[in-house]
């Protein structure tokens, strides 16, 4: 068979954008948790972090931040502050000790950062407060 009779599928286009808000959903919540650990001492830290403190701000953007994307809430703005503070989360914390991110820990920060990236340049999606709020236009 030639490739160029096989024709452009894409099966599950229809589902796009309830897949891309159930992502956004699953990325917040998981952003928040990690805020949560810093900022309330919860889920395997012991206590919290120094809220004026480099580990603190972090903690407020990724409690907050990962609470207004789970809402799709100001989603491209939060996001690319997100995917801002994991860049450089990636390039303080872990680059000097390996360049590989499977070797110096850093992979989960470095994922963070393109798919906040993605989600500032993608919007908040058609399941979003955005959307609810301001219509087609600014979601």
């Amino acid at each position: 068979m030639n490739f160029k009779e096989v024709p452009n599928v894409q099966p599950l286009r229809f589902l796009s954008e309830p897949i891309y808000s159930i992502c956004r959903v699953v990325v917040g919540f998981m952003f928040a948790l990690h805020g949560a650990q810093k900022l309330f001492a919860v889920l395997g830290h012991e206590e919290a972090v120094e809220l004026f403190s480099l580990l603190g701000f972090a903690g407020v953007i990724e409690f907050f931040g990962g609470s207004l994307i789970i809402l799709g809430l100001y989603t491209p703005w939060v996001a690319f502050l997100a995917s801002g503070e994991m860049a450089f989360a990636y390039f303080t914390a872990h680059y000097s000790q390996n360049i590989w991110p499977i070797l110096n820990g850093g992979e989960t920060a470095l994922l963070y950062c393109f798919i906040f990236l993605f989600f500032a340049s993608r919007g908040s999606g058609s399941l979003s407060l955005d959307r609810m709020i301001w219509g087609q236009k600014r979601a």
